[in-house]
């Protein structure tokens, strides 16, 4: 039975100074409209980039996938895409194992419980939310019963909010260089969640602040690359890319958000 909704489609920033338009489908979500959705997120992504000197294939588009079907993901990755997000274990464990074609790379972006670590090792290409020593040597602990060298992006707080998970900015640095010396997981970058704000503009000192300690951990641990800063998302992300953001992860502007009538 086919299921119907009305999908609110966010658009993206076009430009730090131009608001959000949010178009409305009440009907089933559609290739069409998933293409059409992709072409505008990329379009903004080489914006973005080329406003800052920067190449638009610096930047992975990470399509968010929570809460959304698989036949959803599988449209995405016809269309292109091959890097996903999903927040939850339990969810994206199914999705997982029902789609898994060559080239497709799974990410955990959500946060994990350490006891929940050895059932992302194999499944997932990348953990973004490594936000304490516990889990990072949960995940090596597992990486090497498992034979795997696990990517993993450490996660901070930088806006020190209460709500948000991560390690506190100015502690990375001591907790990171523990992490860099577990056997079986490799230091890929770091991660952030901005608050949530109207302006994008707000949240550029967040996101600057990530590049800032990434540059300082090049330094002080330069056996990592640090090569990734995973930050930006579906109302901030031009804004991310423009202070460096080679991750992006964005769900609503491809996927829109469904709700039940």
């Amino acid at each position: 039975m086919e299921k119907r909704g009305v999908f609110h489609l966010y658009w993206p920033y076009a430009s730090k100074c131009q608001s959000t338009t949010i178009m409305q489908y009440d009907q089933p979500i559609t290739k069409d409209i998933i293409a059409a959705n992709i072409d505008h997120v990329r379009s903004i992504i080489a914006e973005a980039a080329l406003r800052v000197g920067r190449v638009p294939a610096e930047v992975t588009l990470v399509a968010v996938s929570k809460t959304m079907p698989v036949e959803l993901v599988q449209m995405a990755y016809n269309l292109g895409v091959t890097d996903f997000g999903e927040n939850r274990v339990q969810e994206a464990l199914p999705k997982i194992a029902a789609f898994h074609p060559q080239g497709l790379h799974w990410h955990m972006i959500g946060h994990l419980q350490s006891n929940k670590a050895g059932k992302v090792v194999t499944p997932f290409y990348c953990v973004h939310s490594v936000d304490s020593l516990h889990l990072a040597q949960a995940l090596s602990r597992h990486a090497g019963e498992q034979g795997k060298r696990l990517s993993v992006l450490l996660q901070v707080n930088v806006s020190g909010e209460a709500s948000k998970e991560g390690m506190p900015l100015a502690g990375t640095l001591d907790v990171a260089r523990q992490i860099v010396a577990l056997p079986h997981i490799h230091v890929d970058g770091l991660m952030t969640i901005a608050p949530l704000v109207e302006d994008p503009e707000q949240v550029r000192p967040v996101f600057r602040a990530l590049r800032l300690l990434r540059e300082q951990l090049r330094v002080e641990l330069p056996q990592c690359t640090w090569q990734h800063l995973s930050m930006g998302m579906t109302g901030d992300y031009s804004v991310a890319i423009e202070e460096g953001a080679t991750l992006v992860r964005i769900g609503r502007a491809i996927f829109g958000e469904r709700h039940k009538k």
